[in-house]
């Protein structure tokens, strides 16, 4: 096993850019919000570089974006309380339709999941998505057995980059926060882990804003989760 691993007892993952590649649906639910708006679609690769602060932001960004493209003449200037909430609706109703259609693993996922879990370690998710995609998405590509407990973006009234629901796993389980490993692909999920006191570990093929998550200083990197095994 990987030496990030000694006395670690349990893991966190990150969902989005760690274990799956979800950014395919996310970008068609985006793009279809934004079309019930009468506005310009976001494409895919713009938004790779939004996710990772729940759906909420993600949706405010693709406004702002949509909202410049129309220059000088666009009637609108920045998204307002009501346009972002009819644009989160729309997102929400798009994505929840089917959030896995197009998602998939990234390789070397299901081996260190089997290699972890037969170890005899805890396994938990804690992810910015909202909670009711975890479960579906969970199911769909085989991953449900694997983690004890997971926690959405609105699971409690914070999340990440707040250590908060690291902090709530690590007490659900009765584990100290130096035996816990935080697994992501961000800042965020590397910021949360270091303030939570967790060992972090960071994949670099995820999404972070178009930003090396290597700046962010994890206590380890690796090129794919089967590295751990």
């Amino acid at each position: 096993m990987h030496p990030i691993l000694n006395d670690i007892r349990l893991v966190t993952f990150d969902l989005d850019g760690t274990l799956v590649d979800s950014v395919p649906d996310l970008a068609l639910a985006v793009d279809a919000a934004l079309a019930e708006l009468g506005l310009p679609a976001a494409g895919e690769e713009n938004v790779r570089d939004w996710v990772g602060n729940g759906s909420l932001v993600l949706m405010e960004r693709a406004l702002r974006s949509a909202i410049k493209a129309y220059g000088e003449v666009s009637p609108k200037e920045v998204p307002d309380g009501a346009l972002l909430e009819r644009a989160h609706v729309a997102f929400l109703d798009h994505y929840g339709r089917d959030p896995g259609a197009h998602t998939r693993l990234y390789p070397g996922v299901r081996e260190a999941l089997d290699a972890l879990r037969n170890r005899g370690l805890i396994l938990a998710l804690v992810t910015n998505k909202p909670y009711a995609f975890i479960a579906p998405l969970l199911e769909g590509l085989g991953l449900a057995e694997y983690f004890a407990l997971c926690l959405g973006g609105d699971s409690l009234p914070e999340k990440k980059p707040d250590p908060a629901p690291l902090r709530h796993v690590a007490a659900h389980f009765d584990v100290s926060a130096a035996s816990c490993l935080m697994v992501g692909d961000s800042r965020h999920d590397i910021e949360a882990g270091r303030a939570a006191g967790f060992r972090t570990l960071a994949v670099p093929y995820g999404y972070n804003h178009g930003e090396p998550v290597h700046d962010s200083a994890p206590d380890g990197v690796v090129e794919s989760l089967a590295e751990l095994v």
